[in-house]
């Protein structure tokens, strides 16, 4: 059985672009995410990568660490990042594992199976400071993914891990939150001073709190 939301991440030692990890180690007690792509100089994740490595100062100012990973080797990865950057306009700074065993690709279950045996699937995990799986998303190879939600889902899942409120559909990051329904009215009094709106019994917003 695959890997599920609120399984612990997997640990693992790898070699990377920059140097030797210890994925846990590495983490430390922030934030993390992991995402591969199926093979370098493929044009997707070219620039895939290239984006990421534009916007890694947002996930930086969230307390988030990127590490991507492929199949390939160590040597693959350099020639390819000096592709990414100068056609993506960047300068990609953040580790990239090198798994030509496919051991962590194996582990966290990231080769496609109707496909060849060498590609992994692109997968995201969100993995918490507690060293737990908070999202996993898996793209196919023609759609190239969205990083500005990656970016989204993290504001949601820090915030909904301080507070008692849920995010709703396209929310972003400042407008109004649900109250969770374990939370009764007069709780909500003392939780979120600035005070709430019940649309219904079971949906009630309320501002932002950590606004």
């Amino acid at each position: 059985m695959g890997l599920r939301l609120g399984d612990d991440a997997p640990n693992f030692k790898a070699e990377t672009t920059d140097g030797t990890i210890n994925f846990h180690d590495w983490l430390g007690n922030g934030w993390g995410i992991l995402f591969s792509h199926p093979k370098d100089y493929t044009p997707v994740c070219t620039t895939e990568l290239g984006y990421m490595a534009r916007i890694k100062g947002e996930f930086e100012k969230r307390g988030v660490k990127i590490l991507a990973i492929s199949v390939d080797p160590l040597d693959s990865h350099r020639g390819w990042m000096n592709d990414i950057n100068e056609t993506q306009n960047c300068t990609v700074t953040y580790p990239i594992i090198a798994d030509p065993e496919k051991k962590v690709a194996n582990l966290y279950d990231m080769i496609h199976p109707n496909s060849l045996d060498s590609m992994t699937v692109r997968s995201v995990f969100v993995i918490g400071p507690d060293k737990k799986i908070k999202l996993m998303l898996t793209y196919p190879a023609s759609c190239g993914r969205n990083f500005d939600e990656l970016l989204r889902v993290v504001d949601s899942l820090q915030l909904t891990a301080k507070y008692k409120v849920a995010t709703p559909v396209n929310w972003k990051d400042g407008q109004d939150c649900i109250i969770t329904p374990a939370v009764s009215d007069a709780e909500a009094k003392t939780l979120f001073p600035k005070g709430f709106k019940s649309v219904k019994p079971y949906l009630r917003l309320t501002p932002q709190p950590n606004k």
